[in-house]
């Protein structure tokens, strides 16, 4: 691929910019009642699994997003981290309930019963998934010689994001429903003298409507 081609790619891409589509799909277990002014969840992550563990800045990023920023219609939201420091050990990754019928089991301990009464929780937000990258295309190649330096060529690469959470209501200790985001994307780089990746951010699309759809299944 010749410089000139190199550089029409990038000036067609710098004006379309990069596109990512997201579908979402949304189950519900059965008629739930709304989250009321004081109730509180907690969105934790899923890393049981030796194949994948789901991103800590994502578990964040739903939280955040839920949180809205105190607007009228944000939900309070218990950071991750907060709410597995103060019930250790019980939420660490090899002793966390893997359903609801474990939960029960655990409100059984008075102990535990007091800190979920403190938090006033009244949903648990457990997601799973994680962001990957399915297909990879073209090449950059970079020299350095006496008048200087810089790198040509073009690639290209396919990222997939595919999430779940499970929302338990912690008033009748079962599964409230299930969401899931599938977000896809292509990012590409291209490099005339200087690389420019343009970046799908399909993770962050697919932290942006789940958390949407969260908020309108609780509300």
């Amino acid at each position: 691929m010749n410089n000139r081609i190199v550089t029409i790619l990038f000036l067609i891409l710098i004006l379309t910019g990069c596109k990512s589509t997201t579908r979402i799909d949304e189950y519900r277990q059965g008629p739930t009642s709304n989250i009321e002014i004081g109730d509180s969840v907690v969105v934790l992550g899923r890393r049981h699994s030796s194949g994948h563990e789901t991103e800590i800045d994502f578990v964040s990023c739903v939280g955040n997003a839920l949180g809205g920023g105190g607007s009228e219609k944000s939900i309070i939201v218990i950071p991750e981290k907060d709410f597995v420091d103060a019930m250790y050990p019980y939420f660490e990754t090899s002793t966390a309930p893997m359903d609801v019928k474990n939960l029960d089991h655990l409100v059984q301990n008075p102990a535990i019963a007091q800190k979920f009464a403190e938090f006033n929780l009244r949903f648990f937000i457990w997601i799973d998934g994680s962001t990957e990258t399915t297909d990879k295309k073209g090449s950059i190649s970079c020299a350095v010689g006496p008048g200087g330096g810089g790198c040509f060529g073009f690639a290209t690469w396919d990222d997939e994001a595919n999430y779940e959470a499970s929302i338990w209501d912690f008033n009748t200790l079962q599964l409230a429903g299930k969401i899931s985001a599938e977000t896809q994307g292509t990012s590409y780089l291209p490099a005339v003298i200087i690389p420019v990746p343009l970046l799908a951010r399909v993770q962050a699309g697919a932290c942006k409507s789940m958390a949407q759809q969260i908020k309108s299944f609780l509300q």
